[in-house]
């Protein structure tokens, strides 16, 4: 056990060094930063003396070396746009981001595993086929089209819910249900398959014969033989809980990191867009990571075959 968490530990530090390094280097050789920030029309000297503030007049590896330095010791650097620490701006924006995607997603916690039993237990019925027919609706349309049409109907003709902005739970509504639409069809779809695959086993037909009500059956036989798919998209969609919420801040004007990250992207803030890019990249291996020990919790073999 203690060896495959060491390779599962050193997995995640490669993984976050790769996606680190990949990023430092692309942001880096794609454009000018400098340019970006302070207009293509600006003195040659006035670009010279900002290089040699901000370091970007150094070698690549030697900046790389730095950033490498710097974010061992836990800083971040500072953002070249805002002149402030890079992690004060992320945790200005963080809890909004935190408060759309734990919505978002608790509500399809409740919304997509039931909707998935439900349509199990009522295969090739009326039922099944709406449970499905939502589920393939949220999971194939985009997130920004949808937000789009909710703004249409909501604001623009019931006017009841506002377009954009934060602060009260109305400002919410629409964010959280575009946010949460995908990972609610999506746990629908694999729920329902999941269950399909136990339904009939041996084991549910004997506890049938014993007499064992149908919601027992479905919740202390089913369910959990029927977990580790279901868990594995629960890890799945957490991990992608920040990055998901990108386009959704970006529509209805939601001041998270999801929107910061477009805002830094679009003025070349180098600092920030690495921090932002490590920040999603360490929340989808963190989920991994958290499959990986619910693997073993519900699976006994897995554990085994970990020793």
């Amino acid at each position: 056990m203690t060896r495959f968490w060491t390779i599962k530990f050193l997995r995640t530090i490669l993984t976050l060094w790769f996606v680190v390094t990949f990023a430092f280097v692309v942001l880096r050789t794609s454009g000018d930063p400098v340019v970006a920030l302070i207009g293509a029309d600006a003195l040659p000297a006035e670009i010279e003396q900002f290089r040699r503030q901000w370091g970007l007049d150094q070698p690549l590896f030697v900046q790389y070396l730095r950033y490498v330095g710097q974010m061992a010791l836990g800083e971040f650097g500072t953002s070249l746009r805002d002149q402030r620490p890079v992690i004060d701006i992320i945790m200005e924006r963080l809890p909004a981001t935190l408060a759309l995607g734990l919505v978002a997603y608790g509500a399809a916690l409740v919304i997509g595993i039931p909707a998935g039993i439900a349509a199990a237990l009522r295969r090739g019925r009326t039922l099944d086929r709406a449970i499905m027919a939502f589920a393939v609706f949220g999971f194939a349309l985009p997130n920004f089209f949808l937000g789009i049409l909710l703004i249409l109907f909501f604001s623009l003709f019931l006017q009841i819910l506002p377009s954009s902005g934060s602060g009260t739970l109305a400002h919410l509504v629409m964010p959280a249900i575009t946010l949460g639409t995908f990972t609610a069809g999506t746990l629908a779809r694999f729920t329902r398959s999941a269950m399909l695959e136990v339904l009939d086993r041996p084991y549910m037909r004997a506890a049938a014969a014993k007499g064992v009500p149908a919601w027992k059956r479905v919740l202390f036989h089913a369910l959990p033989n029927a977990a580790i798919p279901i868990v594995t998209v629960i890890g799945l969609n957490l991990g992608q809980l920040i990055a998901g919420a990108i386009v959704v801040e970006t529509v209805f004007g939601w001041p998270g990191i999801g929107r910061l990250l477009v805002q830094a992207v679009s003025s070349r803030d180098l600092a920030v867009v690495q921090a932002l890019v490590l920040v999603i990249a360490a929340t989808m291996v963190l989920a991994n990571l958290l499959v990986d020990l619910l693997y073993g919790l519900l699976d006994p073999r897995i554990r085994g075959g970990a020793r």
